[in-house]
């Protein structure tokens, strides 16, 4: 394995260059920040400790949680070291971490996407037999599933990623670190390394894509074909969180990934990049919990232990 480095970071171009437009920006995104840490981390902490959320559903609602507040915690950080600092550069094993972890927590939330839409499924079509199918030892085997699956993805791409040269000093049009923007700047042919996303990624993350919406085909059949309004507003109401956040992510993605890059294209990009790894976290927990009626009483029932605790 040849990897001849002969400069030693890149320039990250970040979202703007202006010092009033930066200090807001700092400000803003650090509230975002640390609200998607304390919102997920409040929903985890939820979950593991009150036994009414000790079921399927929320398992994966709380491997979510983590995974977004990690998914977020890969960028957001260094972002606003930059803002802050007003330094630009990043040195080339610090990218190439980065790189790593973002791409292994994306493709671990598209996995667990995929198996909280399965769960959807068994819950609205099976629902008899929803206890005896998704066991604790079915749920944790699909979760050791999503979390080792989308890291051996990603540590493929970034042993493939070493093996490419960085011979000249380069700007990254973003503020954080992606395969598709070292492989616009590497001195070498990335032919092969495009070859393994378009092969090893493509069909994976399409197999991935069709488990995450074909359920929906006989969930929503299903449901239409419930008599009653009542039950049909349930079992729709069951499953429209995660769909609301199955189109966020994936919507967010495609652009980012699947439309063509020009200079034009540039600042959407940007933006769908912050969408991607910063609004993302924050919105998925609250789009779960302010609907949930058992998150919500999981919540007054640890406020009301507080207090007792405290008298």
């Amino acid at each position: 394995m040849r990897n001849v480095t002969e400069i030693s970071f890149f320039t990250l171009v970040g979202l703007s260059d202006h010092p009033q437009t930066m200090n807001a920006l700092f400000m803003l995104f650090l509230l975002i920040y640390l609200m998607t840490l304390i919102t997920n981390l409040l929903i985890f902490f939820l979950i593991l400790t009150d036994y009414h959320l000790h079921n399927p559903m929320y398992f994966f609602l709380a491997n979510l949680a983590f995974l977004d507040m990690s998914y977020s915690s890969v960028t957001a950080p260094r972002m606003l070291f930059d803002l802050v600092t007003k330094r630009r550069s990043i040195f080339i094993p610090a990218c190439i971490y980065q790189v790593f972890f973002y791409s292994s927590f994306a493709c671990s939330e598209l996995f667990l996407l995929s198996a909280m839409s399965y769960d959807r499924y068994i819950a609205i079509c099976y629902p008899l037999h929803y206890k005896r199918i998704m066991s604790w030892r079915v749920c944790t085997r699909m979760a050791s599933l999503v979390w080792v699956g989308g890291h051996s993805i990603s540590l493929v791409h970034t042993l493939l990623l070493l093996t490419l040269s960085f011979c000249r000093t380069a700007s990254i049009h973003n503020f954080f670190c992606d395969l598709p923007h070292l492989y616009q700047i590497t001195c070498t042919d990335p032919f092969i390394n495009i070859m393994a996303v378009f092969l090893l990624s493509g069909s994976l993350l399409l197999g991935v894509f069709l488990l995450t919406f074909l359920p929906y085909v006989f969930i929503f059949s299903t449901i239409f074909r419930i008599r009653s309004k009542t039950g049909r507003k349930k079992a729709f109401y069951t499953c429209s969180s995660h769909i609301t956040v199955v189109f966020s992510f994936y919507g967010s993605l495609i652009f980012i990934y699947l439309v063509p890059t020009s200079s034009d294209m540039v600042n959407l990009n940007k933006l769908f990049s912050v969408i991607s790894s910063l609004i993302n976290p924050l919105l998925n927990p609250l789009i779960y919990s302010l609907r949930n009626k058992d998150l919500m009483e999981a919540l007054m029932r640890s406020y009301y232990h507080l207090k007792l605790i405290q008298k």
